[in-house]
């Protein structure tokens, strides 16, 4: 598996944590539960967001990555 694959498994990973954060936050009943997955759903998204300017850095520094 190349660098760039497992950056983008790992960035599909975290979209799946996200929307399971993000689903915890509205099923829950007490609102500090919803505040903390809420915050945490938030958190997730940074990191996705600078894996994300990653895998697109690695597309312009490394052409065999570039997809036709």
């Amino acid at each position: 598996m190349t660098t760039i694959s497992s950056v983008n498994q790992c960035v599909a990973t975290i979209r799946s944590i996200e929307s399971q954060l993000s689903g915890l936050a509205l099923n829950s009943q007490e609102v500090a539960a919803q505040r903390t997955f809420h915050d945490m759903m938030n958190t997730i998204n940074e990191i996705k967001k600078d894996l994300q300017f990653r895998v697109n850095e690695m597309v312009l520094e490394e052409p065999q990555y570039k997809q036709s």
